[in-house]
């Protein structure tokens, strides 16, 4: 996997981004508040032991390379990543937007959708 370039991403952001690509759990976790939320694949997980689980669960699922090919602030808690992935899964190629909230220089909410 090659490391994505998160220049002008706030440090919470940059930080989860290199521990979910290093699938580095306990790190990618303290970013999170403890009611965050995270929406992927059409599925919600509230709360870090979802998280967690879903981590967890997506590390394993698939082998894939991804690469940060955009990144945009909406505003000073919104910002959007945009990731190219190819792999073993269905499609084997696409381009996620990962769309975190901040609160408290942390992640209350990331939605992960093509």
């Amino acid at each position: 996997m090659s490391t994505p370039n998160t220049t002008g991403l706030p440090a919470v952001i940059t930080t989860y981004l290199a521990a979910h690509h290093a699938r580095d759990l306990d790190p990618a976790l303290a970013c999170y508040t403890e009611d965050a939320v995270t929406v992927d694949d059409g599925h919600t997980y509230r709360g870090k032991q979802e998280i967690r689980d879903w981590l967890t669960g997506a590390a394993a699922e698939y082998t894939y390379t991804t690469e940060l090919v955009a990144a945009e602030r909406i505003d000073a808690d919104h910002y959007v990543a945009v990731h190219h992935l190819e792999g073993d899964f269905p499609g084997s190629t696409v381009d996620l937007r990962f769309r975190f909230t901040l609160r408290d220089d942390r992640i209350a909410e990331l939605v992960i959708e093509p």
